[in-house]
């Protein structure tokens, strides 16, 4: 289990397909000191396992093929960055929310505005996910927490109205704001109107909601 709190960036500095998926090996400091083997760490959002690693240096994550398509870590070339986090210690001190790793799908940056010394990020999500988002509630773009600062839900097509009695599910867009040291700090300073992010939605809300199917099924 992670944060949400980014510990660093680091470096892609090489690359090897395979037949079963992709080898990345990350440039990094502070996260790379104290790894051991088949350690989780969270790349930009996605929960992976060390494979190997030189202390303060560098280390290697392998992307099954199921986690290339589902992401797009696959289209990192050496020398692009990525957030950094190593799984939580049962003793440490919770700062940002539950975060799993595993990546829900991808969203899209429509909109980048700096107001004084803050940032506004506004992101497109996937059909269907704007309803596990809540004003205030915690949401988790490239491994990093935030806060929504505001939700347009969207508006459902004519054929998802018409669905007869069917929940109509819409595609959705999400404001963050974001602080100085969170833009200095993380990959957001990297991206541009256009980019995708790693989406991963609040955990607690798909609990809710399988619960509730359960109870009026």
């Amino acid at each position: 289990m992670f944060t949400g709190i980014v510990e660093e960036t680091g470096e892609i500095v090489a690359r090897e397909r395979t037949d079963d998926g992709l080898r990345l090996r990350i440039g990094a400091d502070e996260v790379a000191t104290g790894l051991e083997h088949g350690q989780s760490i969270s790349v930009s959002g996605v929960c992976l396992t060390v494979e190997r690693f030189e202390t303060g240096t560098w280390f290697e994550v392998f992307l099954a093929t199921e986690t290339v398509e589902r992401t797009y870590l696959g289209t990192l070339e050496e020398g692009d960055v990525v957030n950094l986090e190593r799984a939580m210690p049962a003793d440490g001190r919770f700062d940002g929310h539950v975060v799993q790793g595993h990546v829900d799908a991808v969203a899209t940056v429509t909109e980048i505005e700096s107001v004084e010394e803050d940032w506004f990020f506004e992101f497109e999500l996937p059909e269907g996910y704007a309803k596990y988002v809540v004003e205030k509630g915690s949401i988790t773009l490239d491994g990093i927490s935030l806060t929504v600062a505001d939700l347009d839900e969207g508006v459902a097509s004519k054929t998802q109205r018409d669905r007869g009695g069917e929940a109509a599910e819409a595609a959705g867009r999400v404001t963050v704001a974001i602080i100085p040291t969170t833009y200095d700090l993380t990959t957001l300073s990297e991206k541009s109107v256009g980019d995708r992010v790693h989406l991963e939605v609040d955990v607690l809300a798909k609990y809710v909601e399988r619960l509730l199917e359960a109870r009026f099924e």
